[in-house]
């Protein structure tokens, strides 16, 4: 497995950490005003990082290392950003915090880019 597949991995096991134990800290409380961060959490930073990492395990022999790299730090750092600045936002609605969502969206937005260059490289390329 490359490297960068396992970078990928070990971001996503965190977040689902991260989610499984915020999810019960909020189920506990009964108080789930945190419920769009969490998903989002989970969603972005679960699933999706480990969909990414997986992409890049199967594609070991002709993946560009380079763009996979871009992916993982736009993605990951998009994700560390979007989460806790929504959760800032979330209980007044905050306009304070918006500024910190839209640099964890725009990063994200971007690992997605680089991404699909990546599966547009690997959808392209001659077979033998």
């Amino acid at each position: 497995m490359p490297r960068v597949s396992a970078a990928f991995f070990a971001a996503a096991a965190l977040c689902l950490l991260l989610g499984m134990v915020w999810g019960m800290q909020m189920g506990a409380s009964e108080d789930f005003t945190m419920m769009p961060a969490h998903a989002h959490l989970n969603l972005l930073g679960w699933v999706t990082l480990a969909l990414y990492g997986t992409f890049y395990a199967l594609t070991a022999g002709t993946l560009s290392p380079r763009l996979a790299w871009i992916n993982f730090a736009l993605s990951a750092t998009g994700v560390a950003f979007m989460i806790p600045f929504l959760s800032l936002f979330l209980p007044a609605r905050d306009t304070r915090y918006l500024p910190g969502m839209m640099i964890g969206e725009i990063t994200t937005v971007l690992g997605l880019l680089v991404f699909g260059v990546s599966v547009g490289r690997e959808l392209l390329r001659k077979r033998p």
